[in-house]
Protein backbone atom coordinates (compact mmCIF):
# COMPACT_ATOMS: atom_id res chain seq x y z
CA UNK A 1 0.00 0.00 0.00
CA UNK A 2 1.00 3.62 -0.55
CA UNK A 3 1.44 4.67 2.92
CA UNK A 4 3.50 6.58 5.63
CA UNK A 5 6.80 3.88 4.95
CA UNK A 6 6.80 4.28 1.27
CA UNK A 7 9.34 7.18 1.31
CA UNK A 8 11.42 6.76 -1.21
CA UNK A 9 12.12 9.32 -3.31
CA UNK A 10 9.51 11.51 -2.04
CA UNK A 11 10.95 15.52 -1.07
CA UNK A 12 10.57 18.02 1.72
CA UNK A 13 11.23 16.03 4.68
CA UNK A 14 14.54 17.01 5.77
CA UNK A 15 18.09 15.18 5.65
CA UNK A 16 18.59 12.01 7.52
CA UNK A 17 20.32 12.52 10.76
CA UNK A 18 22.90 10.07 12.16
CA UNK A 19 23.23 9.93 15.81
CA UNK A 20 26.43 9.02 17.23
CA UNK A 21 27.21 6.16 19.23
CA UNK A 22 23.26 5.71 18.70
CA UNK A 23 22.20 2.74 21.52
CA UNK A 24 20.03 -0.28 20.30
CA UNK A 25 17.07 1.01 22.33
CA UNK A 26 16.56 4.44 23.53
CA UNK A 27 14.01 3.47 26.56
CA UNK A 28 13.48 0.09 28.31
CA UNK A 29 9.62 -0.09 26.58
CA UNK A 30 11.60 -0.46 23.30
CA UNK A 31 13.39 -3.38 24.43
CA UNK A 32 9.83 -4.76 25.79
CA UNK A 33 7.92 -3.94 22.43
CA UNK A 34 10.62 -5.89 20.54
CA UNK A 35 10.84 -8.58 23.29
CA UNK A 36 6.91 -8.74 23.01
CA UNK A 37 7.19 -8.82 19.24
CA UNK A 38 9.48 -11.31 19.00
CA UNK A 39 7.08 -13.86 21.27
CA UNK A 40 4.17 -12.83 19.46
CA UNK A 41 5.49 -14.05 16.04
CA UNK A 42 6.49 -17.60 17.72
CA UNK A 43 3.33 -17.97 18.41
CA UNK A 44 2.46 -18.90 14.81
CA UNK A 45 -1.23 -16.86 13.97
CA UNK A 46 0.71 -14.49 11.34
CA UNK A 47 3.73 -13.89 9.62
CA UNK A 48 6.32 -11.11 9.08
CA UNK A 49 4.55 -10.24 6.02
CA UNK A 50 1.36 -9.49 7.76
CA UNK A 51 3.24 -8.24 10.52
CA UNK A 52 4.68 -5.61 8.07
CA UNK A 53 1.14 -4.79 6.55
CA UNK A 54 -0.28 -4.59 9.94
CA UNK A 55 2.65 -1.48 10.57
CA UNK A 56 2.39 -0.41 7.50
CA UNK A 57 -1.44 0.31 7.82
CA UNK A 58 -0.84 3.23 10.28
CA UNK A 59 -2.26 6.51 9.17
CA UNK A 60 0.65 8.21 7.40
CA UNK A 61 0.56 11.24 9.32
CA UNK A 62 0.46 9.19 12.75
CA UNK A 63 3.45 7.33 11.10
CA UNK A 64 5.79 10.35 10.37
CA UNK A 65 5.45 11.57 14.05
CA UNK A 66 5.83 8.03 15.43
CA UNK A 67 9.58 6.38 16.37
CA UNK A 68 10.42 2.98 15.64
CA UNK A 69 9.31 0.94 18.27
CA UNK A 70 6.05 3.40 18.47
CA UNK A 71 4.94 2.03 14.95
CA UNK A 72 5.79 -1.41 16.09
CA UNK A 73 3.81 -1.28 19.25
CA UNK A 74 0.97 -0.33 16.70
CA UNK A 75 1.14 -2.60 14.40
CA UNK A 76 1.40 -5.72 17.04
CA UNK A 77 -1.55 -3.99 19.07
CA UNK A 78 -3.35 -4.17 16.00
CA UNK A 79 -3.00 -7.87 15.35
CA UNK A 80 -3.39 -8.84 19.00
CA UNK A 81 -7.00 -7.50 18.05
CA UNK A 82 -7.64 -9.13 14.83
CA UNK A 83 -6.77 -12.48 16.67
CA UNK A 84 -9.01 -11.33 19.41
CA UNK A 85 -6.47 -11.89 21.99
CA UNK A 86 -7.06 -8.66 22.97
CA UNK A 87 -9.21 -5.88 23.29
CA UNK A 88 -9.46 -2.03 23.75
CA UNK A 89 -11.57 -2.38 27.39
CA UNK A 90 -8.14 -4.12 28.40
CA UNK A 91 -6.06 -1.78 26.92
CA UNK A 92 -8.02 0.90 28.97
CA UNK A 93 -8.02 -1.66 31.83
CA UNK A 94 -5.25 -3.57 32.24
CA UNK A 95 -6.70 -6.47 33.06
CA UNK A 96 -7.78 -9.28 30.85
CA UNK A 97 -11.17 -9.61 29.99
CA UNK A 98 -11.10 -12.16 26.60
CA UNK A 99 -10.81 -16.07 26.66
CA UNK A 100 -7.28 -17.45 26.12
CA UNK A 101 -6.69 -18.08 21.97
CA UNK A 102 -4.91 -21.14 21.03
CA UNK A 103 -1.35 -20.91 19.78
CA UNK A 104 0.80 -23.09 17.86
CA UNK A 105 4.03 -22.33 20.21
CA UNK A 106 5.39 -20.98 23.47
CA UNK A 107 8.64 -19.24 23.15
CA UNK A 108 10.47 -20.20 25.95
CA UNK A 109 13.36 -17.87 26.94
CA UNK A 110 16.13 -20.97 26.14
CA UNK A 111 14.53 -21.00 22.84
CA UNK A 112 14.79 -17.04 21.90
CA UNK A 113 18.58 -16.99 20.78
CA UNK A 114 18.47 -20.38 18.39
CA UNK A 115 15.23 -18.76 17.03
CA UNK A 116 16.34 -15.66 16.09
CA UNK A 117 20.09 -17.18 14.65
CA UNK A 118 17.65 -19.24 12.82
CA UNK A 119 15.79 -16.88 11.10
CA UNK A 120 12.86 -17.79 8.69
CA UNK A 121 14.40 -18.63 5.53
CA UNK A 122 11.69 -17.55 2.90
CA UNK A 123 13.59 -19.29 -0.10
CA UNK A 124 11.14 -22.17 -1.77
CA UNK A 125 11.88 -25.44 -3.79
CA UNK A 126 11.62 -24.54 -7.79
CA UNK A 127 9.07 -25.65 -9.47
CA UNK A 128 9.63 -23.92 -13.11
CA UNK A 129 11.88 -21.98 -14.79
CA UNK A 130 12.64 -18.29 -14.44
CA UNK A 131 10.87 -15.96 -17.30
CA UNK A 132 13.95 -13.16 -16.88
CA UNK A 133 17.94 -13.60 -17.33
CA UNK A 134 20.61 -11.71 -16.27
CA UNK A 135 21.43 -8.88 -18.76
CA UNK A 136 17.64 -8.63 -19.52
CA UNK A 137 15.96 -5.28 -19.69
CA UNK A 138 12.57 -5.20 -17.88
CA UNK A 139 10.00 -2.97 -16.98
CA UNK A 140 8.09 -2.83 -13.37
CA UNK A 141 4.18 -2.80 -13.47
CA UNK A 142 2.15 0.58 -12.35
CA UNK A 143 0.16 -0.99 -9.46
CA UNK A 144 -0.56 0.87 -5.98
CA UNK A 145 -2.55 -2.19 -4.05
CA UNK A 146 -4.54 -1.62 -1.16
CA UNK A 147 -2.77 -4.33 0.76
CA UNK A 148 1.19 -5.47 1.38
CA UNK A 149 3.46 -4.99 -1.64
CA UNK A 150 7.40 -5.01 -1.78
CA UNK A 151 7.44 -2.72 -4.65
CA UNK A 152 8.32 1.00 -3.81
CA UNK A 153 5.97 3.63 -5.27
CA UNK A 154 9.39 5.17 -6.68
CA UNK A 155 10.32 1.94 -8.86
CA UNK A 156 6.88 2.03 -10.42
CA UNK A 157 6.49 1.43 -14.02
CA UNK A 158 10.62 2.08 -14.47
CA UNK A 159 13.03 0.33 -17.02
CA UNK A 160 15.52 -1.64 -15.42
CA UNK A 161 17.69 -4.54 -15.57
CA UNK A 162 18.20 -7.90 -14.39
CA UNK A 163 21.73 -8.59 -12.22
CA UNK A 164 20.94 -11.03 -10.17
CA UNK A 165 18.46 -14.18 -9.91
CA UNK A 166 18.05 -15.19 -6.51
CA UNK A 167 15.97 -18.32 -6.81
CA UNK A 168 12.50 -18.70 -5.68
CA UNK A 169 10.91 -17.24 -2.77
CA UNK A 170 7.64 -16.36 -0.80
CA UNK A 171 5.66 -13.44 -2.30
CA UNK A 172 4.97 -11.22 0.41
CA UNK A 173 1.81 -10.03 -1.78
CA UNK A 174 -0.08 -13.27 -0.90
CA UNK A 175 1.22 -13.93 2.01
CA UNK A 176 0.25 -10.63 3.83
CA UNK A 177 -2.74 -11.53 2.77
CA UNK A 178 -3.07 -15.23 4.26
CA UNK A 179 -3.37 -16.87 0.66
CA UNK A 180 -0.40 -18.78 0.82
CA UNK A 181 3.43 -18.52 -0.01
CA UNK A 182 2.77 -18.48 -3.53
CA UNK A 183 6.93 -18.88 -4.26
CA UNK A 184 7.77 -17.04 -7.50
CA UNK A 185 10.77 -16.09 -8.59
CA UNK A 186 13.28 -13.15 -7.14
CA UNK A 187 15.41 -10.80 -9.02
CA UNK A 188 18.12 -8.21 -8.56
CA UNK A 189 17.27 -4.68 -10.63
CA UNK A 190 19.08 -2.26 -11.24
CA UNK A 191 17.50 1.19 -11.90
CA UNK A 192 19.68 4.36 -13.60
CA UNK A 193 18.82 7.57 -11.47
CA UNK A 194 17.51 8.94 -14.59
CA UNK A 195 15.43 6.29 -14.93
CA UNK A 196 13.74 6.70 -11.67
CA UNK A 197 14.34 10.53 -10.81
CA UNK A 198 14.57 12.31 -14.30
CA UNK A 199 16.91 13.43 -16.91
CA UNK A 200 18.78 15.97 -14.66
CA UNK A 201 20.13 13.07 -12.20
CA UNK A 202 23.58 11.63 -12.65
CA UNK A 203 23.09 9.00 -15.35
CA UNK A 204 26.14 7.11 -13.92
CA UNK A 205 24.56 6.84 -10.40
CA UNK A 206 21.65 3.98 -10.03
CA UNK A 207 19.66 1.91 -7.77
CA UNK A 208 19.28 -1.78 -7.04
CA UNK A 209 15.56 -3.19 -5.66
CA UNK A 210 15.06 -6.88 -5.38
CA UNK A 211 11.67 -7.54 -7.54
CA UNK A 212 10.02 -10.68 -7.50
CA UNK A 213 8.43 -11.62 -10.83
CA UNK A 214 4.57 -10.36 -10.79
CA UNK A 215 6.17 -7.32 -10.30
CA UNK A 216 8.01 -7.37 -13.25
CA UNK A 217 7.29 -7.55 -17.46
CA UNK A 218 9.61 -8.00 -20.63
CA UNK A 219 10.24 -5.38 -22.75
CA UNK A 220 9.10 -5.66 -26.11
Amino acid sequence: MNGGADLGGMMGFGPVVQEDNEPNFHHVWEERVLGITVALGACGLWNIDQSRFSRESMQPADYMKSSYYQIWLYGITNLLKEHNMISETELESGQPSLPRVAIKRMLLPDDVMPMLMAGGPANRQEQTAATFSVGQQVQTINAHPSTHTRLPRYARDKTGVIKKIHGVHVFPDSSAQGLGDAPTWLYQVSFSATSLWGEDKNARDSVSVDLWQPYLKALT
